[in-house]
């Protein structure tokens, strides 16, 4: 029996530091990604200007656009071993639960095809920058931050279910759970605000995702370790 349990021990172990692994370097890239490289480049008020920008650092765009695919990659790995590390929990529910991460890395990659197009268009396009063009680019980029905004239902139903997991795990401090649905709502409601008020600016998600912050730390020094 004590040798079953070791075994199990290292298993759930091994998952646990995939998982907190996976959001860390993830973590990384997505910081690198959105302020970096979007944040820097993209003017939302001036799309001349975003046009310039693009084209004059379009190798700094490109490393953007292969962060957040190695993001997107790590989000199916972050699934695939939650849903390992919680199966002795709820094996349908922990299915669902990375069923839903699945979901939205689908959705953030199907957004990302958004930046992919922009560079094609600036790529073929002629040295004068005319409106049509500026105006196209930024009806590219407009469209991957909606469609990556519509994912971020999937995954903040995501952070709820997991953070029920956590709750109900019964080997995790349950404030981890408490957290994790909390960072879960404050992602849904970024977006109903965002849905409801056209002037919506609060990021709520902004302030709730240190549930996903710790319950990473949790899985990198604690997570799978004998109880």
């Amino acid at each position: 029996m004590k040798i079953m349990n070791d075994i199990n021990n290292n298993s759930q172990r091994k998952y646990a530091l995939i998982a907190g692994f996976s959001l860390l370097a993830m973590t990384i890239a997505a910081i690198f990604a959105n302020f970096y490289v979007f944040e820097s480049l993209v003017v939302q008020e001036d799309a001349i200007t975003t046009v310039n920008n693009i084209s004059t650092e379009s190798g700094k765009f490109l490393l953007g656009i292969f962060a957040f695919a190695f993001v997107i990659i790590l989000d199916f790995v972050v699934a695939w071993a939650l849903y390992i590390f919680f199966k002795p929990v709820h094996q349908k529910l922990s299915l669902i639960t990375a069923g839903l991460r699945i979901i939205y890395g689908v959705i953030f990659a199907f957004a990302l095809l958004s930046l992919v197009n922009v560079l094609q268009i600036l790529n073929s396009a002629n040295s004068v920058m005319d409106t049509e063009l500026s105006t196209q680019v930024m009806s590219f980029i407009n469209a991957f931050s909606g469609t990556w905004n519509i994912g971020f239902i999937f995954f903040g139903l995501h952070l709820v279910l997991l953070g029920y997991l956590v709750f109900k795990s019964g080997y995790i401090h349950k404030l981890f759970g408490v957290l994790l649905i909390i960072a879960g709502l404050g992602y849904l409601m970024d977006l109903l605000g965002k849905f409801i008020l056209p002037n919506y600016n609060i990021e709520i998600a902004m302030f709730t995702f240190i549930g996903e912050l710790l319950f990473m730390l949790w899985l990198l020094f604690k997570g799978g370790k004998a109880r």
